[in-house]
């Protein structure tokens, strides 16, 4: 009997080299399937990580198989290597590098899953084009998508540039599921308005929407709109917030309504933001978080 999923994470691994503003860089293994998947797993849900990258660097796959999720390697010449600067003490202005990159994933590459969901979950425009979206959609999954994935454009010098979408509106309106932050918002639909943004992008034909911020997450849902603050203490896990928050959201919002579903997507972040690296606290955790700043 195949494996049946809940959710699947399609993208690269990476190394994460982070500098701090005023402190000195520190390298770990990254990347928005990395923070997602172990979100998910952490919550419940039977989860597969489809990951292109190097094969000689597998052992960065390690702690998503420590938390149940089973991975797929894409064997690639090199393992995506990511550079965040923080130049400033606003933890929202970062400077972003692609040193290396692994490449285009290539839908033939993706095993024939049984899941009820996939979630692209890309850094960089290295990794996603239409044919793998086309390819993922034609096999009957609910599809979410990053769409940092496409606003992060990688340079020649390697720098990431942000940048409109040439095809933005054809690969919303495949989605299910869409998830931007207030940076992507502003250059895709011309807003900073989270609602305003969320509605433009509805319009494009994708009936929900996942917009965060420094201060907290907006929902867009079959056309009504909730929204939910951090409550964070510190913001020294800045890193993965938005893979962090769409893929607690993703996973409770198989079994809740929106708004219950969003709340507990602030709670869960907002403890993952306080401590660097993917998101290692408990269920008992997140539920007093609930209790404490997020049952009004």
């Amino acid at each position: 009997m195949p494996k049946t999923y809940d959710i699947t994470f399609v993208g690269h691994m990476c190394y994460d080299e982070i500098t701090p503003f005023g402190g000195e860089a520190r390298i770990s293994p990254g990347s928005a399937v990395l923070c997602g998947a172990m979100v998910a797993a952490r919550v419940g849900k039977r989860v597969a990580a489809v990951v292109k990258m190097a094969r000689q660097d597998e052992d960065i796959l390690q702690p998503m198989k420590d938390v149940g999720v089973d991975t797929y390697l894409i064997p690639s010449d090199e393992t995506t290597y990511s550079r965040v600067i923080h130049e400033s003490e606003n933890v929202d202005e970062r400077r972003l590098i692609l040193a290396k990159s692994a490449g285009l994933i290539d839908i033939a590459d993706v095993p024939p899953l049984q899941t009820r969901c996939a979630h692209l979950a890309g850094i960089s425009d290295t990794e996603f084009d239409m044919p793998l979206m086309k390819g993922l959609k034609s096999r009957g999954y609910s599809l979410s998508v990053d769409m940092q994935s496409f606003v992060r454009h990688v340079t020649p010098s390697r720098e990431i540039e942000f940048s409109d979408v040439a095809d933005k509106r054809e690969i919303v309106a495949m989605m299910d599921k869409v998830k931007l932050d207030v940076v992507e918002a502003r250059i895709l639909t011309g807003t900073e308005d989270l609602e305003k943004a969320a509605i433009i992008v509805e319009s494009w034909g994708c009936p929900e929407i996942v917009i965060t911020h420094s201060p907290g997450v907006l929902a867009r849902v079959d056309g009504k709109t909730f929204y939910e603050k951090f409550s964070n203490k510190s913001m020294v896990g800045r890193t993965g917030r938005g893979d962090t928050t769409f893929a607690a959201y993703l996973s409770y919002r198989l079994d809740h309504d929106p708004l219950e579903s969003l709340k507990f997507a602030a709670a869960l972040v907002s403890i993952k933001m306080e401590t660097p690296g993917p998101f290692q606290g408990t269920m008992e955790e997140v539920a007093r978080r609930l209790r404490e700043a997020h049952s009004s």
